[in-house]
């Protein structure tokens, strides 16, 4: 009897650690290239080219489980992440970039697989406010390819960054 007891217990108590996964997964990305047409405008939507990647991100996304998408209020990264938020059903949430990674954000991503669209100065500032670290350097002004992926597993955080260019 006492074998079962000790028995049940160890099943118990792998199958509690295993149900509350508290991963949580940052796919960061800068937005699609922007139309430079007019040079004083501080607010461009995206080139021909840009909405062309926005839709590939979508695609990229595609088989990806998504439980939200964050963006800044500039009309580029919110019509980078429009494509892939309306694939999954999900409403584009703002950030304020000079409030990135702050306890509210971490809060209300815990657990959870994030999308987050930001500029080539902010992108890898926030992997980096992630991982704790000054870990990337900012992004060539060129550079609309680059998917930095953060993963938090309890104590562990692990990072990657990868070009994604079809």
């Amino acid at each position: 009897m006492k074998k079962y007891f000790f028995l049940f217990a160890f099943v118990f108590s792998l199958l509690i650690s295993c149900s509350s996964d508290d991963t949580t997964t940052y796919y960061l990305i800068r937005h699609s290239e922007k139309d430079v047409f007019d040079k004083t405008n501080n607010n461009p939507n995206l080139s021909n080219e840009g909405e062309k990647r926005a839709q590939r991100w979508a695609t990229y996304f595609k088989d990806i489980e998504l439980d939200a998408v964050y963006s800044t209020n500039y009309n580029r990264t919110i019509q980078t992440a429009t494509p892939t938020a309306m694939s999954k059903s999900l409403e584009i949430e703002f950030y304020n970039p000079s409030k990135m990674y702050d306890s509210v954000f971490q809060a209300n991503t815990k657990g959870k697989t994030i999308l987050v669209v930001g500029h080539s100065n902010t992108t890898p500032v926030f992997a980096n406010q992630i991982l704790g670290e000054k870990k990337y350097e900012n992004m060539d002004d060129n550079d609309n390819a680059s998917l930095y992926k953060v993963t938090i597993s309890g104590d562990n955080k692990t990072s990657s960054v990868e070009k994604i260019e079809k």
